[in-house]
């Protein structure tokens, strides 16, 4: 089951000219989700270094759980044998799957792309194994996510200009890719169907950084009449003037009464120039990523907990920061606890402990939800425009 409401849209009052910003409720088999929304990324059934109730208490609304890699690991069987991924890491809310096409293309020459699917060998335990449409909607339907995404080739990065550094492909072979992922959706939309899959399928718009096959690829994804449709193959390697390009070109386009996913995007500034583009979903490693790398989002700019100059430092990480790593909890008894300083956390990483990547990650997570939590209140009362002028002065600001 899927259930789009747009709820309010935006015109920036002259801020974002031609904005597409846009309010909405995505009513899901689990729950319902508020959007715009950020989707924290949990690979194996896990959002690394964060337990599920510190994702409730940080406002998540909906996780994603990869394809691939739970196939690998722990298997169909255990996953069936606990009625789903929702069952397995107690989870209740909304899971998003990805189909395992990105994970395939990251295999490199350890695959072989053909019309039927791919073949590779297991990162796992070199086994022989085979990925098709079909396969890839068994498998999600056996997780039991309730977005299911089609099975799809991401094209790598491939620049329009002729003999630009970073081209890896020529137009023509971009087609072939978009086209190819086309047949696929058909194929994974028939499976769907025979599984009786009670959830619901979206798209992928291919197409690389061509306008116009994004716009072909586009079209005919939205005459299959998917339950919602991402914008798939950016933040592989491009240009950021690329993706922004590209950002700027398709999500807008997508049918306005179906939810519209932009995959694997990105910082604080992309997800704000996403909304102003008409994006209702994001999801990207980078918060968790970051964070155990020592890279910490603030409202005020980026900070690098690992610089000697925080070794003294007692203050939080960002005081208008509500989450636990920065204000601390409230205990049953009325006490409060916490929050943490920055040189407590710069000592964490420079021992190695445990303890600070799982603080920066909860921080950081809790930056990014927060920070969809006030663009829907911006959209809500008609301030989006502000909101956005705000937003990139206090970045500009610095921590």
């Amino acid at each position: 089951m899927l259930k789009f409401d747009l709820l309010q849209t935006d015109d920036a009052q002259g801020a974002y000219p031609g904005s597409h910003a846009r309010r909405g409720r995505l009513t899901l088999n689990h729950g319902v989700v508020e959007t715009p929304i950020f989707m924290p990324v949990g690979t194996y059934g896990t959002v690394k270094g964060v337990m599920p109730r510190s994702l409730i208490d940080m406002g998540a609304q909906i996780i994603l759980g990869n394809t691939f890699h739970l196939w690998m690991r722990p298997g169909l069987d255990v996953m069936a044998q606990f009625g789903g991924l929702h069952q397995f890491e107690k989870w209740d809310q909304p899971i998003l799957t990805d189909s395992g096409g990105f994970q395939v293309w990251s295999l490199g020459e350890m695959r072989k792309i053909t019309e039927e699917g791919v073949k590779f060998s297991s990162p796992v335990n070199g086994d022989k194994l085979f990925l098709t449409p079909e396969i890839s909607m068994q498998i999600q339907t056996v997780l039991g996510s309730d977005i299911v995404m089609q099975f799809d080739e991401c094209t790598p990065y491939i620049s329009v200009e002729p003999k630009t550094r970073g081209q890896l492909t020529t137009e023509g072979e971009a087609r072939s890719s978009m086209e190819l992922s086309l047949r696929w959706a058909r194929r994974c939309q028939a499976e769907f169907a025979r599984l009786e899959n009670p959830n619901a399928l979206f798209g992928i718009v291919q197409g690389g950084m061509f306008e116009h096959l994004r716009q072909e690829s586009l079209e005919q994804l939205v005459a299959m009449n998917f339950s919602g449709y991402a914008v798939g193959g950016v933040s592989v390697g491009e240009p950021k003037d690329e993706m922004l390009r590209i950002m700027a070109h398709t999500p807008h386009r997508l049918p306005a009464d179906k939810p519209r996913y932009l995959m694997g995007v990105g910082t604080p500034e992309d997800l704000v120039e996403g909304v102003a583009q008409g994006v209702d979903m994001f999801d990207c490693v980078m918060p968790t990523r970051n964070a155990r790398n020592g890279t910490l989002f603030t409202r005020f700019g980026d900070l690098k907990i690992r610089n000697a100059r925080h070794k003294m430092d007692e203050r939080p990480l960002d005081k208008t920061c509500t989450c636990y790593a920065c204000a601390g909890s409230t205990r049953p008894d009325g006490r409060t606890s916490g929050g943490f300083s920055r040189a407590y956390l710069h000592h964490l990483d420079r021992c190695g402990e445990m303890l600070g990547p799982m603080l920066a990650s909860i921080h950081n997570l809790h930056y990014y939800l927060n920070l969809m939590f006030e663009v829907r209140a911006a959209l809500d009362v008609g301030r989006f425009g502000a909101f956005v002028a705000q937003f990139h002065a206090d970045r500009a600001r610095g921590v």
